[in-house]
């Protein structure tokens, strides 16, 4: 799907995703703990990526970290700036952010890739990389599963994808592996991966 369909559709169930995972009491502490090792105390910019209602955000300007959340969808800015005030944040898209090359020290990508197609997914790395200074941190949070498929997400199309090969995607965009999680599935929640990995 288009950022532009992905933006609408995640516009028009804004209030009910903020209800339901606007929350950092929502996220697993295995995961703030990987996030807030690999992120919370770089020295230099950091980028939220696809941030939603900003609760990672302000988790991570909270640890000390110089952290701007960026978001396609307008509602989800609007209620990250009103619950973190004196963060910044920003309406945008992952795949056209305006930073200059090797700028950057760190970036979370927290299931803000899942809905773009695999021929999608490799050109995002790849900028996401561009964005990067070297040896500067990525954090990228997924739903695994055996083989690369989309799925019918609550909100609109995703994919999931098994961790090799999205490990193996993130080294040809130029990353290298420090750390890996994977969860099984949880009640309602799918199987979840997280990697880490730095700008080579």
């Amino acid at each position: 799907m288009s950022s532009r369909g992905v933006q609408q559709a995640y516009s028009s169930l804004a209030q009910q995703y903020i209800d339901l995972l606007g929350s950092v009491e929502t996220v697993h502490p295995d995961d703030l703990r990987l996030i807030e090792q690999h992120l919370g105390h770089l020295s230099g910019p950091v980028l939220d990526v696809g941030c939603g209602p900003g609760h990672l955000t302000g988790h991570l300007h909270a640890a000390g970290c110089e952290v701007t959340g960026i978001d396609l969808v307008p509602e989800f800015i609007a209620h990250a700036r009103r619950a973190h005030p004196g963060v910044a944040f920003e309406v945008g898209s992952l795949t056209d952010v305006t930073r200059p090359d090797a700028s950057v020290a760190g970036a979370l990508a927290w299931y803000s890739l899942i809905h773009l197609e695999p021929g999608q997914l490799d050109s995002a790395l790849v900028g996401i990389r561009r964005l990067l200074a070297p040896g500067g941190a990525l954090v990228v949070g997924f739903f695994e599963g055996p083989v690369r498929e989309p799925f019918e997400h609550e909100v609109t199309t995703a994919y999931r994808w098994p961790v090799e090969e999205m490990a193996g995607r993130l080294t040809s965009a130029g990353f290298t592996e420090v750390e890996r999680l994977q969860r099984p599935p949880e009640g309602v929640r799918r199987p979840h991966a997280v990697l880490a990995v730095r700008a080579a």
